[in-house]
């Protein structure tokens, strides 16, 4: 039986057909890979930007935050696991199509919404809703935030760049050794950083897990690297809570206050969160 590929993320699943790939969002259909959560919303809600977290792009503003299921990644100290790791069967979502969606976030305007926020599940598996949305809310002055694990091919993150006023991306740990733990690879997401840095407001989150991004000779090089891309973009260090299947103590704060003081050699906006 022929196979396809999908080829949006680097882990290019090959896909019979009716089959779903990894991240449970994507499926093989009619000779296509096709988005299956497509406009299937799980999570709604109207948030201060503040809490993607962006801290650095007009802050004080509120922000529609919308997540479907599914991610391409494995973390098993994952903070939003019930839907990340969710099937399409695990629960019932909500059908938005992407006019419906800009048309939600303009009445929302009055409440101080200034975009949509794809956040909550790892929303790139989505890129086809996004990129929709992301057209027609240039029209109607909407900023598009994106909160991503940054593990997407450079040919379809160079398509979506220019729709994107700001994005937060999670960056798990400095090593290859640990990104393939966590079901990731290192390299694409240091190439993403890299190119949303040149075109977009950028803010990098790194949740400080033991065992894996908790090694300050590791974090030293991570604070060199985002310091050479540039040292404005701010850096979120938030504090691990036992969660999914990963039991260890939460993340000292002692540990976070020294990560924040290596941090500020190289980085002029770091920010402790979760704590």
């Amino acid at each position: 039986m022929n196979k396809i590929t999908c080829d949006l993320c680097p882990r290019f699943c090959s896909l019979s057909e009716n089959k779903v790939g990894f991240c449970n969002g994507r499926k093989a259909q009619m000779g296509k890979i096709i988005p299956i959560n497509y406009g299937k919303i799980l999570s709604m809600s109207l948030d201060p930007i503040e809490k993607k977290p962006i801290q650095f792009y007009k802050n004080n503003s509120m922000i529609l935050s919308v997540g479907t299921f599914g991610c391409n990644m494995n973390c098993q100290f994952c903070q939003n696991y019930e839907i990340a790791r969710a099937k399409e069967s695990d629960y019932p979502t909500r059908k938005i199509l992407p006019e419906q969606l800009i048309n939600i976030a303009i009445d929302n305007k009055r409440l101080g919404n200034i975009g949509i926020a794809f956040t909550y599940n790892e929303p790139l598996i989505g890129y086809e809703y996004i990129l929709d949305v992301a057209k027609l809310s240039e029209k109607e002055d909407l900023d598009i935030v994106i909160v991503s694990n940054g593990q997407i091919n450079e040919k379809y993150l160079r398509e979506l760049i220019p729709y994107v006023a700001a994005w937060n991306i999670d960056l798990k740990a400095f090593s290859e050794e640990n990104y393939k733990k966590l079901g990731g690879d290192f390299k694409t997401t240091l190439r993403s950083i890299e190119m949303i840095s040149l075109k977009s407001h950028l803010e990098i989150t790194t949740l400080v897990v033991p065992g894996i991004s908790d090694d300050l000779e590791l974090f030293k090089k991570q604070v060199e690297f985002i310091g050479n891309l540039d040292e404005n973009i701010p850096l979120h260090l938030t504090r691990y809570i036992p969660r999914y299947k990963y039991t260890l103590p939460p993340t000292s704060i002692e540990l976070l206050n020294e990560m924040k003081e290596i941090a500020k050699k190289h980085l002029k906006n770091v920010v402790l969160g979760n704590i």
